[in-house]
């Protein structure tokens, strides 16, 4: 008789060969005029229960260019294991062909060519038509939305978030979690959360001044499909307070709460669930420690940290799946749950190529007329990018549209340094093509983008990398605490990512003088983000559009500032 594990061990080699071989056949017909829907969505349907999942969508309703990371350390136990691996290392770890779709879709090499022989990806409107069709197999698949979905756009800023609810609802999901949606305010979350059609999920949301579970979210949501008892379990962002202002949600409290997870694990087993579920925003290596300190859990969709995996992850007896970010990806997950377990699974992350996926009307429909208003402010060209410059944000350490955020607040905020945080949403623009204001909001948009301009010693600015540094790059991953390395403008430094916190960050230089930071010295910082109330200065998304419309054409270059020891 073959074991669970053994079961899932083959169920996961059958998933590796059926993602290679459907890889490298999506780019030789595509390279051919002749990649269709049909294929793109070929899947064998496979045991009684299927599970569709999306994630950080970050408001992007439209179809979009995004460039995978070229850089995606890990530390640790991580070294080397996915997601930390990128490029040329992950196409060969997952058998992708060269310049195929899923060399485009999954990793950053020759992006740009392959950008413009593929086409943009993602759009909600192609994202319903994946959804629809996988419902028209299993009509009761569970529809999970991993947070990060009311935030990241002009029109998600302009209307607090109701445009992207509006889309989600005519999606029909079933339950989704959170993180960047709170930053809309406490208020606005209740007030939206207490209009939606499906469930608000985050067992680890507290209510702060009495250290009990909030009662304006369910830990977890009971459903019976295919004839399965199934428990989908919330988990929020754990460092809400810590990453985004605790001012504006301040009757809440997060952490990752191992203790109260296998409480609520084991509260929906006695309840009768046979397969648990959670949908998850604590990031890909959080969730690896978290399985294997949470017994029962036994499928993860991981958000937060926007990783695209093509096959799931096994932890234990527990799966892992990710799903990318903006609208790229949508997983489909079908398993084999009877005699009150999960006995195998079948997965496929699906690849939204706009032009390959038809889109909805229905749902189209719905994104048109949330734009509708705003349509002349959206489409207003503010500048233009030269033939050879491509604006991406995804990276450890840099990307050029954090480059030309961090040039426009030192020109146009008169710093010595500029900093802008390490986010990973935006999407990418291409060498040649103009640049909206839509676009600029699209890396910029937040509820508190206050360009601030100061001053900082020489040791406080270590010390701020040195903090973040250690977000980052912390062995153990629940003191990863979200975000990539703040990115620096009129600085260098060099970073030893082996090091202990405190001494990661030296050779910390000016460089319009090319001379060493003074730890004693004060310098004009400028920056946004600022988690501190009260933050006074000019909205970065004005700051960088008056920066470009001066520029005409922006022309941008990978820099070499930040020198990286012990990759």
């Amino acid at each position: 008789m073959i074991s669970r594990r053994d079961f899932l061990q083959v169920s996961m080699a059958a998933t590796a060969m059926l993602g290679g071989s459907a890889y490298g056949s999506w780019g030789r017909l595509a390279a051919q005029q002749k990649l269709t829907q049909d294929q793109l969505l070929e899947f064998d349907t496979f045991g009684n229960v299927s599970l569709i999942h999306i994630t950080d969508i970050h408001a992007q309703l439209k179809p979009i260019y995004f460039r995978e990371p070229s850089i995606n350390l890990g530390v640790g136990p991580a070294l080397g294991q996915v997601p930390h691996v990128t490029g040329a290392d992950f196409r060969k770890m997952y058998g992708i062909e060269d310049g195929s779709a899923s060399a485009y879709a999954l990793t950053y090499d020759d992006f740009t060519s392959l950008a413009r022989g593929y086409g943009k990806v993602g759009g909600m409107d192609r994202v319903a038509t994946v959804i629809n069709a996988i419902r028209a197999e299993r009509p009761d698949a569970l529809l999970l939305d991993g947070g990060d979905t009311w935030h990241g756009s002009y029109t998600c800023h302009h209307t607090q978030g109701q445009d992207v609810v509006n889309v989600m609802n005519a999606l029909k999901p079933d339950a989704m979690t959170f993180h960047w949606e709170f930053t809309l305010g406490s208020d606005r979350v209740q007030e939206v959360v207490d209009g939606l059609p499906f469930a608000a999920l985050g067992a680890n949301i507290f209510d702060a001044e009495w250290d009990e579970p909030s009662e304006n979210f369910e830990a977890y949501k009971m459903f019976e499909r295919g004839g399965a008892k199934i428990a989908v379990v919330g988990q929020a962002f754990p460092y809400m307070p810590i990453a985004n202002p605790r001012w504006m949600f301040p009757e809440y409290s997060f952490g990752i709460r191992d203790e109260r997870m296998q409480e609520v694990v084991d509260e929906a087993r006695a309840e009768g669930a046979e397969l648990v579920v959670l949908l998850s925003h604590n990031g890909f290596d959080v969730d690896k420690k978290m399985a294997s300190r949470v017994k029962g859990i036994d499928v993860i969709l991981s958000g937060h940290t926007h990783d695209a995996v093509p096959e799931p992850v096994l932890v234990g007896e527990t799966i892992i799946v990710a799903s990318g970010s903006n609208g790229k990806f949508v997983s489909r997950v079908d398993l084999d749950v009877r005699d009150g377990r999960m006995m195998g699974f079948r997965h496929k992350l699906i690849p939204i190529l706009s032009d390959v996926i038809e889109p909805d009307k229905e749902v189209a429909a719905v994104i048109d007329a949330q734009r509708a208003p705003y349509k002349d402010q959206l489409e207003e060209v503010i500048g233009r990018t030269d033939d050879d410059s491509l604006l991406y944000r995804r990276g450890n350490f840099n990307g050029t549209w954090d480059d030309l955020i961090c040039d426009a607040l030192l020109s146009e905020r008169e710093a010595d340094i500029a900093m802008s945080p390490g986010v990973r949403w935006g999407p990418s623009i291409l060498p040649d093509q103009d640049i909206t204001r839509e676009d600029i909001w699209n890396v910029t948009s937040m509820s508190y983008g206050e360009a601030y301009r100061t001053e900082m010693t020489g040791e406080f600015i270590h010390v701020v990398l040195e903090d973040v540094a250690d977000n980052l790059f912390n062995v153990d991953p629940y003191y990863q605490q979200g975000g990539d390395m703040v990115r620096v403008g009129g600085l260098g430094y060099k970073i030893d990512i082996t090091k202990p916190q405190g001494s990661r960050i030296s050779d910390m230089t000016l460089l319009k003088t090319g001379e060493a930071i003074d730890p004693a010295k004060n310098y004009v910082v400028a920056g946004w983000a600022s988690v501190n109330e009260g933050t006074e200065g000019p909205q970065i998304m004005d700051v960088v559009e008056d920066h470009i419309k001066k520029l005409g054409t922006v022309t941008v270059t990978p820099r070499d500032n930040v020198k990286v020891v012990g990759a």
